[in-house]
């Protein structure tokens, strides 16, 4: 049995995806995941046999559905992580521009050495997976797993000392190195990559673009919440630099901000005509309301269920986290083109 490995990420619905695709239609086979995230519902749906097509803007994401759903059989070889450590570090793209905003220089000219030398395997799949498993490590050294730390409060919270005397906790997973972490994870990636004799793909592009080129029997729906912690872009936009060494700009059309998430909403629901059912995961504390995404929806179908289930995220702060539910809309489009 197959097993969706450690990816630590913020929002992430593994502890639920196994619920989600329970309340699937029998009759689909395929299923388009259009915010794809860290892929556990992908992984889940790839695991129960659907022909999975994922979708994320950030390049790391989509690095995360390459390795785990559209590679069938390729790992990472001894060969492969002897060549992604030799050499010496050198000051590079992530030396000039996170030394002592994220990671210490010398951790930087670390990652300098590995990116290049990432880019020297052999095929994409195997670059996936070691984008993959370097973003682990980057995470486990990073205090509460995102990129959104000033830099102060890095240095603060990676004191063993300090940490075991505010919290009780050493965290001394946050000072071991990057290779560390990396080797340590590589069985579990390896081990999680498996073909379900499907013709799974992951694109990385901004959803609007992909309505009209991907159909599927499912769309599954996970934007960012508005109105809860959503910083995607600042959680890990800092990785999709280190993969193309240069800065990226915020992304458009990131259902963030109240103004326009109801707009973005209405465009998204008003060019899903390629998809038979449509399944929308949302949280409710978020904004719109579900009375508001109800009523938007009923302009494009007249038969929408809307399932709950009470659900902790990891993205609404602690003041939250017993209070919140899982609001999973299940829509059969009217408009649906065989």
């Amino acid at each position: 049995m197959f097993s969706y490995p450690t990816v630590n990420y913020i929002g992430n619905k593994e502890k639920i995806a196994g619920w989600i695709c329970d309340n699937f239609p029998k009759d689909a086979t395929t299923i388009f995941d259009a915010f794809s995230g860290g892929g556990s519902l992908s992984y889940e749906a790839k695991m129960r046999g659907l022909e999975v097509y994922t979708n994320d803007i950030l390049k790391i994401n989509y690095h995360l559905s390459k390795a785990l759903i559209e590679n069938k059989k390729v790992l990472l070889t001894d060969s492969d992580m002897k060549l992604i450590f030799e050499g010496e570090p050198f000051e590079g793209f992530m030396y000039d521009n996170y030394s002592e905003i994220h990671f210490f220089p010398q951790e930087c000219k670390e990652l300098d050495l590995y990116r290049s030398n990432i880019e020297k395997l052999d095929c994409q799949y195997k670059k996936s997976l070691a984008f993959s498993l370097m973003r682990r490590a980057m995470i486990r050294k990073m205090p509460y797993s995102r990129f959104t730390i000033k830099w102060d409060k890095v240095v603060q919270l990676r004191d063993e000392e300090y940490s075991y005397e505010k919290y009780k906790r050493k965290r001394a997973y946050h000072n071991q190195s990057f290779k560390y972490h990396f080797l340590k994870n590589v069985d579990e990636y390896n081990s999680a990559i498996f073909d379900n004799d499907k013709n799974n793909i992951a694109y990385n592009d901004d959803v609007f673009n992909l309505l009209d080129k991907v159909k599927a029997d499912i769309i599954y729906l996970d934007p960012p919440y508005a109105g809860t912690m959503n910083n995607y872009f600042g959680f890990y936009g800092m990785i999709d630099n280190y993969i193309t060494s240069e800065k990226t700009k915020p992304f458009e059309n990131n259902f963030r901000d109240k103004k326009t998430v109801i707009d973005l909403f209405d465009k998204l629901f008003s060019n899903l005509s390629n998809f038979k059912y449509w399944f929308l995961s949302y949280n409710n504390n978020s904004y719109p309301s579900k009375e508001i995404l109800i009523s938007l929806l009923g302009n494009y179908s007249d038969d929408i269920s809307l399932i709950e289930k009470e659900h902790v995220y990891k993205i609404t702060g602690k003041q939250n986290k017993k209070t919140n539910t899982e609001l999973l809309f299940f829509i059969k489009n009217k408009y649906f083109k065989n």
